[in-house]
């Protein structure tokens, strides 16, 4: 098998098989990034990935689903994803459902028609990396895009039928800054259809430009207590019917849910986390993450 970074998933995609498409990331920009950088972005040929595929039949790992390999394996175009799922369907007729990670941008390329043919041959819950529906947090961390690119791109999704994952970086805007972050971006949220919320912490690490960037004093990271304020705004503030969770190895309390019905309970649980826990506490977890 190929794997230029080794594999990258969200926790929920721990049971499915793993496939590079693309290596690398077409962005590259984020501050806070520490992902694929050891790779320079391509697309894999068309030859490696059928032998990646037919290496996986041969596996005794037993699952239903695909997750491409690469940070933004949605960019290949419409006509070699659909070649890619007619030979994981050949070779692997177990598979009902095909995703990966995605950037917003990568739904440039695809018409509404395009989405729904791919969601017809199994493609579905992509994971796209929005973070933030604030525009100057967006420039900040060199996102490549606004919040009004988040929403004509994603509501192509939407029309299409394609289920989709978003999620929410919280802490992101750094001290003073969260609970205005978590009301932009629930407000771009709120104007789209999102099968899935996912949330997780800032925590930064020193290959980093903002990491440096808190070392020379230009950037001041959220205190613990406001990344929980921050994450009870965001979900009090949102208000479409979607699933919630917030279980990354970032979280110091895992909590999920389906919103709105879910809200106050979520809500409360992280009240719980910042009465009986208290900042110190808290610091000392994140100190401890050493990876993602």
């Amino acid at each position: 098998m190929h794997f230029s970074s080794g594999i990258n998933r969200p926790p929920y995609e721990a049971s499915d098989g793993f496939l590079q498409i693309t290596s690398g990331c077409s962005h590259g920009k984020c501050e806070f990034c520490t992902f694929y950088k050891d790779s320079p972005f391509k697309l894999s040929p068309m030859e490696e990935i059928e032998s990646d595929i037919k290496e996986l039949m041969q596996s005794d790992w037993d699952f239903d689903r695909i997750y491409l390999q690469g940070a933004d394996p949605f960019i290949r175009r419409t006509e070699d994803l659909i070649k890619i799922a007619d030979l994981i369907h050949y070779y692997l007729p177990q598979v009902r459902s095909i995703g990966g990670y995605a950037r917003v941008d990568n739904l440039k390329n695809k018409t509404v028609e395009q989405l729904k043919e791919l969601a017809d041959i199994g493609y579905g819950y992509f994971y796209f990396g929005v973070e933030s529906g604030d525009d100057k947090l967006l420039d900040r961390m060199h996102k490549g895009y606004h919040a009004d690119f988040v929403l004509e791109q994603c509501r192509k999704m939407d029309n299409a039928g394609m289920p989709w994952i978003g999620n929410f970086l919280g802490g992101l805007g750094g001290h003073n800054w969260g609970l205005s972050h978590a009301r932009e971006t629930a407000k771009v949220y709120n104007q789209l259809k999102p099968a899935m919320i996912y949330a997780s912490e800032l925590t930064l690490f020193p290959d980093t430009p903002l990491s440096a960037d808190v070392a020379a004093g230009k950037y001041e990271e959220a205190t613990e207590t406001e990344r929980i304020q921050e994450m009870q705004e965001f979900i009090r503030c949102l208000n479409i019917p979607t699933i919630f969770r917030a279980e990354h190895v970032t979280m110091p309390i895992r909590i999920n849910g389906r919103i709105p019905e879910d809200k106050d309970g979520m809500i409360n649980k992280l009240q719980k986390v910042l009465d009986e826990r208290g900042e110190e506490s808290l610091h000392n977890y994140r100190r401890r993450v050493s990876s993602l």
